[in-house]
This record gives C-alpha cells, structure tokens and sequence, in this order.
C-alpha cells in the first residue's frame, strides 16, 4: 500500500512525533507507515487522515500487489 502522510505531514508542518501523538501511536509506527512496512488498521488510517485534513483514500493508495 502506497501512501502520501510524508507529503500531507509537511503540508500540516506536522513532525512525525507530532503525528504520533495527535494519533495516539508511537513515532516507530508513522516511521513505519511512511517507510510501507506497515498497513495501520482502519481506524488508525481514518484517524491520521482526519488529523492530516484528507480523506483516508487521499492519503493511501491499494497497489496492484495488493490486490492478489
């Protein structure tokens, strides 16, 4: 899965540790998301889309490996 925090997360002049706390997680999980070794759940992603001021799908993208 593909994904745009790090742009929105510079739009919002958002740290990666701010993130992480708005989000309640640790900032090893946004480093981790960004990086793509990580799928947050459903709730994680619509919550750092809200806090990033997008929508869930603005922010990730399914890749066509994810599809098999």
């Amino acid at each position: 899965m593909k994904n745009l925090i790090r742009v929105e997360r510079a739009r919002n002049n958002l740290t990666q540790a701010e993130l992480a706390e708005k989000a309640g997680v640790a900032r090893q999980t946004i480093i981790a998301i960004e990086a793509g070794k990580f799928v947050p759940s459903t709730i994680l992603a619509f919550k750092i889309a809200h806090i990033l001021n997008c929508k869930a799908d603005e922010i990730f993208e399914l890749e066509d490996k994810d599809w098999a």
